[in-house]
């Protein structure tokens, strides 16, 4: 265990508000009780009060008034709230400033060593933001705003290839971060249906006057996944689809926007869905031959037999004797 992560553990073991000879702390560490001391002379001088005590009733302990402290954090936790933070950056987070100025708080309360520590852990890792415009960050912050407040707001949006923005009012039920894109789940007025608009589409917000009742335990994610749900074919009958395929393949076919809410298993070589068999012959023979010799269908044999079918008649089509 490194030196500092044993320092945290005799921490918590003195907020007990026991008091612990050094022989019990080197047991229970296993270390050496000349460790023990030399670790109480580093805690006392990153200002942790820890006092030892001679005598028959004597021992180590921390005082009272340290028990109010923050938690202390061992190296792992604070790798993963450094890695947090990048991965927040890189989503757009709008509150990267202040999760930036909570982990100085963090950082400031370590030791030299606990610092340089952090930061030879932290170092190889990066996160590539996507280029967004510069308007998400306050969009983000208005429309979290008014999904707390119950408000309405106006937004000028621009839909996908239209040539101009058009005005409307919506009630935002909750944001969700979704392949690299923020969206705003909201309620329209105009269209008087809950629909999603991408943050970045939109030109200009302005909070209204009226306000609205969110739906009672409404969720973006959950919100997602039944759109997905619609686009099913039918009800059932269910089958499992077998997919084999090299890792950055089946990265793709599982990232699909819909495939992957039927997404059940997944291992290096290997996806698993379950999907209703109506929109697997609907959808899925044309989509996987995109994929070229790069999958291999194991499951179901219809499937299978489907995408043969398609590449034998695309195979004929451009045969060259028949031309």
């Amino acid at each position: 265990m490194a030196k500092w992560d044993n320092m945290l553990s005799m921490i918590w073991m003195l907020r007990s508000g026991r008091k612990l000879t050094a022989a019990q702390i080197a047991d229970s560490l296993e270390i050496s009780v000349r460790t023990v001391y030399r670790y109480i002379d580093a805690l006392c001088a990153s200002g942790v009060p820890v006092v030892a005590e001679s005598g028959h009733d004597g021992g180590i302990r921390i005082l009272e008034s340290f028990q109010e402290a923050p938690l202390f954090f061992n190296s792992v936790e604070l790798k993963a709230l450094v890695d947090a933070y990048k991965f927040a950056q890189g989503a757009g987070y709008p509150y990267t400033e202040e999760l930036e100025s909570a982990l100085k708080k963090v950082e400031n309360g370590l030791h030299e060593e606990q610092r340089d520590d952090l930061s030879r852990q932290t170092g190889g890792l990066d996160v590539i933001s996507p280029v967004r415009p510069p308007s998400v960050v306050p969009l983000l912050r208005d429309l979290e705003q008014a999904v707390n407040d119950g408000r309405t707001v106006r937004i000028v949006y621009r839909k996908a290839n239209a040539e101009q923005a058009d005005e409307r009012d919506v009630d935002p039920y909750g944001l969700a971060y979704d392949r690299n894109e923020w969206y705003a789940v909201a309620f329209c007025h105009r269209s008087q249906a809950v629909r999603t608009f991408r943050v970045d589409r939109i030109a200009r917000l302005e909070p209204t006057e009226a306000r609205f009742e969110k739906p009672e335990g409404f969720s973006a994610s959950v919100y997602f996944r039944d759109q997905s749900e619609r686009e099913r074919e039918a009800v059932g009958p269910l089958t499992v689809i077998r997919i084999e395929g090299e890792p950055d393949t089946l990265n793709a076919v599982c990232g699909h926007w819909h495939m992957r809410h039927y997404l059940t298993e997944r291992t290096d070589r290997e996806a698993r869905f379950l999907l209703d068999v109506p929109t697997m012959n609907k959808y899925l023979p044309k989509y996987l031959m995109t994929f070229g010799t790069a999958i291999r269908i194991r499951e179901p044999l219809a499937l299978k037999r489907r995408v043969q079918e398609m590449a034998s008649a695309i195979a004929q089509h451009y045969d060259i004797g028949t031309d």
